[in-house]
């Protein structure tokens, strides 16, 4: 089935002969939950093409991520539930009802219009009339600092929030000294609780900034990896293991290499 250009259609067509008796036996034995962690993991990597911002990559990762979406679809045919082209449809008609601001006669004229009109007929689709179901309705299987953001947003569009970011920022001084206080008491069900409303203020004071916290997270971690390799590279130069280092000599090689990040940050 090789050609010089595929469409849309031929990628349910390749996706329906993987699936039929004779296609494919991986491709077979897949159902929705099977395919769970993959959707999860095709998403992670079209966020890594951006953050790279390679078209290239960007192209063949989203391309990977819509082949999850026909796997289900075609899955979902199988079963007699959906096909693709209810997809389609279902979206698009979601799109234009959620835009009445374009397709209808609402009007807004800013991005915080948009999604105050976005948010209502949300509540509308779904038969929501307390905004604890809205609360409810942020997926709990969302990585948990996503949640919290979502949750704390979606509570704050009923007028449940701080004032302002100083508020929020002693929250955070707040939920630390309880958890302090919860580890000089060695109480281990205390400590698990505190350090998560530790984690949740600190989300709060993210989303005052506007910064999403998982992104920021992901970025911290990267960084880290990256300074961990530069100390254990810098002690391979000197012909030591990192087992056999102090903490204070790998300090000495993770200054180096923040002091290195800062003067790149400066020639960018």
């Amino acid at each position: 089935m090789k050609k010089e250009r595929y469409d849309y259609n031929d990628l349910l067509e390749i996706m329906s002969l993987l699936r039929a008796p004779n296609g494919c036996p991986w491709d077979r034995e897949q159902d929705h939950k099977s395919l769970k962690r993959y959707l999860i993991e095709e998403a992670y990597e079209v966020l890594e093409a951006i953050d790279e911002e390679s078209p290239t990559k960007l192209c063949d990762e989203l391309g990977d991520l819509l082949l999850q979406v026909v796997f289900h679809a075609q899955i979902a045919k199988e079963n007699g539930q959906f096909d693709f082209s209810d997809v389609i449809h279902g979206v698009s008609a979601k799109m234009v009802n959620r835009h009445r601001h374009v397709f209808g006669g609402e009007e807004a004229e800013t991005p915080d219009d948009v999604m105050t009109i976005w948010e209502k007929i949300k509540k509308e689709e779904k038969g929501q009339k307390t905004q604890t179901q809205v609360l409810n309705g942020v997926p709990s299987n969302l990585p948990a600092l996503m949640r919290s953001f979502k949750v704390q947003q979606k509570a704050a569009q009923v007028g449940f929030d701080w004032d302002d970011i100083n508020d929020a920022m002693l929250k955070v001084k707040e939920e630390f000294k309880e958890l302090e206080e919860a580890y000089k008491n060695e109480n281990r069900a205390n400590i698990e609780e505190e350090l998560g409303d530790l984690l949740f203020a600190v989300v709060n004071v993210s989303r005052f900034l506007k910064v999403q916290p998982e992104l920021a997270l992901t970025a911290t971690v990267n960084k880290f990896i990256r300074r961990f390799e530069f100390v254990e590279k810098s002690a391979a130069k000197q012909g030591k293991q990192l087992a056999d280092m102090s903490l204070a000599e790998m300090d000495a090689f993770w200054d180096e290499s923040k002091k290195l990040e800062g003067k790149e940050k400066e020639e960018d």
